[in-house]
């Protein structure tokens, strides 16, 4: 009578290779996007001047009076005029005011 024996797991290449492919996908698929995302609002955030009209992420709408160095002032209404953080603007709501709006529209 032959016994079966249970050799050692040893070291199996393909499961590195599955281990390599899910890495990739998850690289290609969740990292680099985000990381590309954030390099694109920085940028949108440092090109914002005054007199563009902006979005904030709460869905303020607002036009740019002044610029600090870490918030924004944005004037919602006649008057009324909100210090905000400049990680609150949204780029992706701001960007499509500010292209549909003249260079002769801002100056009012």
């Amino acid at each position: 009578m032959q016994l079966l024996q249970a050799g050692g797991a040893g070291f199996d290449p393909i499961i590195l290779v599955i281990y390599g492919g899910l890495f990739i996908v998850i690289y290609f698929f969740f990292i680099r996007p985000q990381t590309k995302k954030a390099k694109e609002q920085k940028s949108y955030i440092e090109q914002i001047q005054k007199g563009d009209k902006v979005v904030t992420t709460g869905g303020i709408h607002g036009k740019i009076v002044r610029i600090d160095d870490n918030a924004f002032w944005v004037e919602v209404d006649n008057n009324v005029k909100l210090k905000l953080e400049k990680s609150a603007i949204s780029m992706e709501l701001s960007k499509p005011l500010n292209q549909a709006t003249t260079p002769a529209e801002k100056k009012d």
